[in-house]
C-alpha cells in the first residue's frame, strides 16, 4: 500500500493528511506529524479519499463543447489572445483566479498577466474573503504579515472570535481551541456573532451583537484603553486614532451595536485585565463594505494594550481556502505586484529585471466584482477563468452570467466536467484535482507545506502551471516559462521573494531557493520567513519606510444596507459544516450530504413568530444577489430586494 503526506484541499487551518492507495481506492487519516492538526481531521477532510473518483471529471480539452487535442485547444486559445490583444490591448484580457490553486500554479498566471501580457487584470475569489484583511495588515504594519500562530490561541488567557464560525469552519482549529480550554481552565472564551453557532458552545461570553457594527464595538474598546492609562502611544498616528475613538464611550457603542452597557464594559474589562489575548477574525469581519476598517479597529487595540508580538497575543486573520495566503505571497490580487511587492518604482524595476520583461504591467489592475463589471461592459474581451466557479458564488450571480454569456472569449481551467461557469466557456482545459497535483500551500499561520500527487493524472488532465506555461508558448514567451516542473516554479517563487531582499520585505523564501529535487519532495512544513540572511520576524518594527507601526483611525460604519418597513429582515449568510464553496466537490459524497441536505433558512425564534415563518421551505429559485428580506401577504412568501428566495408550505 503507498502511502504519502500531503494537505488538505479544504479550508485555511491547512492540515497535514496520509493518504494511502490500494486496490479498494483511497484512505485518509490525519498526520500526526504536521503542526497544524497533529492528526485531527473534520469530517470534509476524512471524507478526501471519496472525492477521488472520476465521474463526472473533465479529463480532455475541449472547444465549443467538442473534444479536441491540447494542441488544437491552445492553438485555439492562443490565436485568439493575440487577436484580442493586437485590437483592444492588454487590459482587455482579465484572468480570475483561486485559493485553490496550488502557489506554484498561482506564481505562473500572475507572472503571465502582469509580466507578459502586460496588465494587471489577474483577481482571485480570494478578493472576496482576504483583501479587507491583507489592507489591515498593510495599513498597520506596511506589509501583509500575519503576526500570530495556532500555538498562540492555545496559549492565551482570552480568545476573541468574532465574525467567525470556527466551529463549522475551520473545525480542527476549533479542537485545538477546545482541547486547549480544558487544559487551561481560566482560559476566557468569548464569541462575537449576530447569530448563536456551534462555536458558541465553548464561549464565557456571547455579544449578539446587531449586523455590521462590529466596527464600533472595537473602537469602543480603544476608548477604553486610553481611559485606562494603560495604553503605548508609540505609534504613527496614534493621537488620531485615540481621538476618533475617544467620541465611543460604553453608551454610544451600547446603541450601535444593540448590546447592554453591562456586557459591553464586562467584555472590555476581561480584555484590559487579560495578560495574554488574541482575536480571531474571519469572513463576518472582512466581507463587509467597511471591512478593512473594521481589520484596523482589532489591530489597534492589540498595538495599543501592547497585546502584540508576544506569545498568545495579536489579531490574527483565519484564512477561508487552502491556499488564499499562497496567492497573497506571489501577488495574486489585482492591487499587488509579486512577492508582497507594489505598483512602486523600485518594485517595479525589481520584478521587472528579475522576470526579464519590458512589458511589466505598472498599475494596479481591476479587482473582482470590477472585473467582471468590465465584462458585461465590454471592455474587457476575454477572460481565463480557474479552478473556481463564479457563475455560482460571486455576489449578483445573473449579472455574472450575463456578462460570461456575452463575453467574446471565455476560457476556463476545471476538474469538474459540468459546472455553472463552465457552461458559458468557449475553451475548457482539464485541470489536474487534489491527489494529483504536486506543489505547495500556506496555511492561515504563514505556513507552507506540500502538497503531493499520489495518483496518476487522468485523461489528459494537466498541472494548472503547465496549462499556463503552454499559453505563454502560445503568445510568445516560451523562454520566460520554460519549467519542466512544480519544483522549477517553486524556487523561481523563493527566489523572487529574496530577490534584492535586505529585510525591508517581510516575506523572504528565499533560502528554499536552494532545495535540491530530492529535498523539495521531503519538505517539511515551515512557517516564513525563510531567508538566507535574516531570522525570525521582528514584530516590534514596522515594513512602512520609517519602520514604524501603525494605528488607523477608524469611524465605525453600520450596514450599508438598512433595514425598513417593507424589507424588515437581514440576510446573513454562512458556510455549511460539511460543504465546501459551491459543492461540485463535496456535493458528491454521500455522507457529507446527511449533515444538512437541502438549503435552509435559520430565523430567531422571536421574528419567525412575529412574521410567522412556521412551516416553510426554501422555495426552488436562484438568488441572484444576498438583500434584505421581507414577508408578501398576498403571496405568502418571503422576498429580498434582489429575489425570491422562499415561501410557505401549503
Amino acid at each position: 500500500m503507498n502511502e504519502t503526506r500531503t494537505t488538505c484541499p479544504y479550508c485555511g487551518v491547512g492540515c497535514g493528511v496520509i493518504a494511502r492507495v490500494s486496490e479498494q481506492g483511497v484512505t485518509v487519516q490525519g498526520d500526526p506529524d504536521h503542526p497544524a492538526n497533529f492528526g485531527r481531521l473534520c469530517v470534509k477532510g476524512a471524507a478526501l479519499g471519496e472525492t477521488t473518483g472520476l465521474t463526472g471529471r473533465l479529463l480532455h480539452p475541449q472547444v465549443n463543447g467538442e473534444t479536441v487535442s491540447w494542441q488544437q485547444a491552445l492553438n485555439t486559445a492562443g490565436e485568439r489572445l493575440r487577436s484580442i490583444i493586437a485590437q483592444y490591448g492588454p487590459t482587455s484580457v482579465a484572468f480570475y483566479a483561486s485559493g485553490q490553486l496550488l502557489t506554484e500554479d498561482y506564481y505562473a498566471a500572475n507572472k503571465l498577466m502582469k509580466g507578459f501580457i502586460g496588465a494587471a487584470n489577474i483577481d482571485t475569489n480570494s478578493r472576496l474573503c482576504m483583501s479587507s484583511a491583507v489592507t489591515g495588515y498593510k495599513r498597520a504594519f506596511g506589509a501583509d504579515v500575519v503576526p500570530c500562530s495556532y500555538e498562540d490561541i492555545e496559549r492565551s488567557d482570552l480568545v476573541i472570535l468574532v465574525g467567525s464560525n470556527a466551529a463549522w469552519t475551520h473545525p480542527v482549529l476549533y479542537q485545538r481551541l477546545v482541547q486547549a480550554r480544558k487544559e487551561n481552565p481560566s482560559m476566557k472564551v468569548v464569541v462575537i456573532d449576530p447569530r448563536r453557532t456551534a462555536t458558541c458552545d465553548i464561549a464565557d461570553m456571547h455579544l449578539a451583537l446587531t449586523p455590521g457594527s462590529d466596527g464600533g464595538l472595537f473602537v469602543g474598546l480603544l476608548h477604553a484603553i486610553v481611559t485606562s492609562g494603560e495604553h503605548d502611544v508609540d505609534f504613527d498616528d496614534a493621537q488620531a486614532a485615540f481621538a476618533r475613538a475617544s467620541r465611543w464611550p460604553v453608551e454610544r457603542v451600547a446603541q450601535f451595536c444593540a448590546l447592554e452597557p453591562a456586557e459591553i464594559r464586562r467584555f472590555y474589562d476581561g480584555f484590559l485585565t487579560a495578560p495574554r489575548a488574541i482575536t480571531l477574525y474571519t469572513m463576518g469581519i472582512n466581507q463587509s463594505a467597511s471591512g478593512s476598517d473594521k481589520c484596523n479597529a482589532i489591530i489597534n487595540v492589540h498595538l495599543a494594550s501592547g497585546k502584540y508580538g508576544q506569545e498568545g497575543c495579536g489579531p490574527f486573520s483565519l484564512t477561508g481556502q487552502p491556499n488564499a495566503m499562497g496567492g497573497r505571497e506571489v501577488g495574486g490580487l489585482a492591487t499587488q505586484l509579486a512577492a508582497h511587492m507594489n505598483f512602486e518604482p523600485q518594485d517595479l524595476s525589481r520584478v521587472a529585471r528579475f522576470w526579464g520583461t519590458e512589458r511589466l504591467a505598472q498599475t494596479p489592475g481591476l479587482m473582482a466584482v470590477d472585473l467582471f463589471d468590465a465584462i458585461a461592459r465590454g471592455e474587457v474581451k476575454a477572460v481565463w477563468i480557474m479552478g473556481t466557479n463564479p457563475a455560482v458564488s460571486l455576489p449578483d450571480t445573473h449579472a455574472v452570467c450575463q456578462a460570461l454569456s456575452a463575453c467574446p472569449l471565455v476560457i476556463v481551467s476545471e476538474v469538474v466536467a459540468d459546472t455553472d461557469t463552465s457552461r458559458l466557456a468557449h475553451i475548457r482545459f482539464p485541470a489536474l484535482a487534489w491527489g494529483e497535483k504536486n506543489g505547495t500551500v500556506t496555511n492561515s499561520e504563514r505556513r507552507i507545506s506540500r502538497q503531493r500527487a499520489f495518483l496518476t493524472a487522468p485523461g489528459e488532465a494537466r498541472a494548472d502551471w503547465w496549462i499556463v506555461a503552454q499559453m505563454a508558448k502560445q503568445l510568445g514567451f516560451g523562454e520566460a516559462f520554460a519549467w519542466q516542473d512544480a519544483w522549477d516554479v517553486f524556487r523561481e517563487h523563493a527566489a523572487l521573494s529574496g530577490f534584492e531582499n535586505d529585510g525591508d520585505r517581510a516575506f523572504d523564501i528565499g533560502a528554499l531557493a536552494d532545495l535540491n529535487r530530492a529535498a523539495w519532495d521531503e519538505m517539511a512544513p515551515v512557517r516564513w520567513p525563510v531567508s538566507r540572511h535574516h531570522g525570525a520576524l521582528d514584530l516590534a518594527r514596522g515594513w512602512h519606510r520609517n519602520k514604524r507601526l501603525r494605528l488607523v483611525p477608524v469611524e465605525p460604519e453600520g450596514m450599508r444596507t438598512r433595514c425598513d418597513a417593507l424589507y424588515p429582515l437581514i440576510l446573513n449568510s454562512g458556510r455549511l459544516r460539511d460543504q465546501w464553496h459551491t459543492m461540485t466537490r463535496t456535493g458528491t459524497v454521500v455522507r457529507l450530504m446527511q449533515h444538512i441536505s437541502e438549503p435552509i433558512v435559520e430565523v430567531s425564534p422571536s421574528d419567525a413568530a412575529r412574521f410567522h415563518l412556521v412551516g416553510w421551505r426554501i422555495w426552488p429559485y436562484q438568488l441572484f444577489a444576498w438583500g434584505n428580506g421581507r414577508q408578501s401577504g398576498d403571496s405568502g412568501r418571503l422576498a429580498g430586494r434582489d429575489g425570491v428566495y422562499a415561501d410557505a408550505l401549503e
